[in-house]
């Protein structure tokens, strides 16, 4: 019996180049090229769809460098890793210390016979490496999954989260471990205008979800995370069967713009009992009358507790008002969220 196909996925910030690469792969009928990735988000999501066995990369990706990709991806999800480059030594060493079993020059023209029949030396070579060795390596949870549970992102819920004082460390300490499928997650912070477009940058960079400053008329998007814009309230709307951000100015709302008492009032009235509200560190009491209002409407709620809380005022007061279903330290509140997705 004829043994199947290698699965390979082929990763290049050019389309073009990575196309014409498939087309030169094409001569070795041991390899089926399953799909090509522009970045290492849209790798990440394919290796899993598509059931990649093997990725070529070049690791000069857009978003996340393949470095960070591998790092990230390796203790999760080990898989053959070939790199394409005409980086420079040292860089190319990095990539192999963050799990990639082998490297080839990139030539401008990717159809030299020789760099074709070398390559697919090196595709049968690292196609049977044991790569055992990385499950040692898990991190507490995992960035992908060996399956896409797709009731994550088909819930129709939608993650409200507040927070303020030490919130952007604790919110780092969230997001970077939801997987891709995630439902939408809507964010106020409290910071100022300006900072708040950098903390999206500096979080997206880190995370698997995709992490951008909300902009007004913003759809929510499962798999991508919206930070509401210094200065300006947001808040969320109904129109017909898609759900949309509102970020405009007005008058401070406990005390604050943006507020996080204006977004989950609305989230209670636009989302009812598709909501998950999440209360983090933060001085005062901004976001513990929407999050109560949130409880009414059929949401479940979470407070992060005293012990990890910078400061423990507006968590505290969401509990002591009501609207909190349960209080967990800050490790443990991702994990909990994305059990509840997949009861």
């Amino acid at each position: 019996m004829a043994r199947e196909k290698l699965r390979v996925l082929i990763v290049d910030s050019s389309i073009i180049y990575a196309n014409l690469l498939v087309e030169a792969l094409k001569t070795d009928n041991s390899i089926e090229i399953i799909g090509v990735a522009s970045d290492a988000y849209e790798a990440r999501d394919k290796i899993v769809l598509l059931r990649a066995e093997l990725m070529i990369m070049d690791p000069d990706l857009p978003r996340m460098d393949g470095v960070s990709f591998l790092k990230r991806l390796m203790p999760q999800y080990p898989i053959p890793v070939i790199i394409i480059t005409s980086k420079s030594k040292d860089k190319i060493l990095d990539v192999l210390d963050a799990g990639a079993l082998d490297f080839i020059e990139k030539p401008s023209i990717p159809n030299q016979t020789s760099f074709i029949v070398e390559l697919s030396i090196k595709i049968k070579i690292a196609s049977g490496a044991n790569l055992s060795h990385w499950k040692s390596k898990r991190e507490e949870l995992s960035f992908i999954k060996k399956r896409i549970d797709e009731s994550l992102s088909s819930s129709g819920k939608v993650i409200v989260l507040g927070a303020s004082t030490g919130g952007t460390e604790a919110i780092k300490k969230i997001v970077p471990l939801f997987p891709t499928n995630m439902p939408p997650v809507v964010i106020v912070q409290h910071m100022p205008p300006g900072f708040t477009e950098m903390f999206a940058s500096s979080l997206n960079r880190i995370s698997y979800m995709e992490v951008k400053e909300a902009v007004s008329g913003d759809t929510l998007i499962p798999g991508k995370v919206y930070i509401a814009p210094g200065d300006l309230h947001m808040s969320l709307v109904r129109n017909g069967n898609i759900i949309q951000i509102i970020c405009k100015s007005g008058e401070r709302v406990s005390g604050h713009r943006p507020s996080v008492d204006v977004l989950m009032s609305s989230a209670a009235t636009v989302l009812g009992k598709n909501a998950i509200g999440i209360m983090l560190t933060g001085m005062g009491s901004d976001g513990a009358k929407g999050m109560l209002e949130m409880k009414k409407k059929g949401a479940y709620n979470i407070a992060q507790d005293e012990e990890s809380s910078v400061v423990y005022g507006m968590p505290k007061v969401a509990a002591e008002l009501g609207g909190v279903d349960i209080i967990l330290p800050l490790n443990e509140i991702a994990p909990f969220v994305i059990q509840l997705l997949e009861e």
